[in-house]
């Protein structure tokens, strides 16, 4: 009985655990807004790829827009190993980061990092 128990207990830890790392689906203006709180989290959000910058710094810079946010709040910037094109529909996960400054005046306030990029 004592190592059903223990299965069915680890069972329930690893899903427990599994839930609280998965990523928040956000809006690009709900991540514009509540940014302090989001610092190294991961979120997940969709919209349209509106510029790329590939290649800079050893990462593709991807610009999304879903719609919402006003003229400071609707685009968010995303790095990735992987790349999109403008227009594409896209779901991004990846790790809210405050404040980079890679240097050569390329500073962000904001950024997506090390997202993982899915066509929707």
């Amino acid at each position: 009985m004592k190592p059903i128990m223990l299965a069915i207990t680890l069972c329930l830890s690893a899903l427990i655990t599994t839930g609280a790392m998965a990523a928040a689906t956000k809006t690009v203006e709900a991540v514009n807004k509540e940014f302090t709180s989001l610092k190294g989290q991961q979120v997940t959000v969709s919209g349209k790829v509106v510029k790329v910058n590939n290649g800079i710094m050893r990462r593709n810079f991807i610009h999304i827009q879903d719609g919402t946010g006003g003229q400071n709040s609707n685009n968010l910037i995303v790095t990735s190993k992987q790349t999109a094109k403008v227009g594409d529909q896209v779901t991004i996960t990846g790790t809210v980061a405050l404040d980079t400054d890679f240097g050569m005046g390329y500073m962000y306030p904001l950024l997506v990092e090390q997202a993982t990029i899915q066509p929707r």
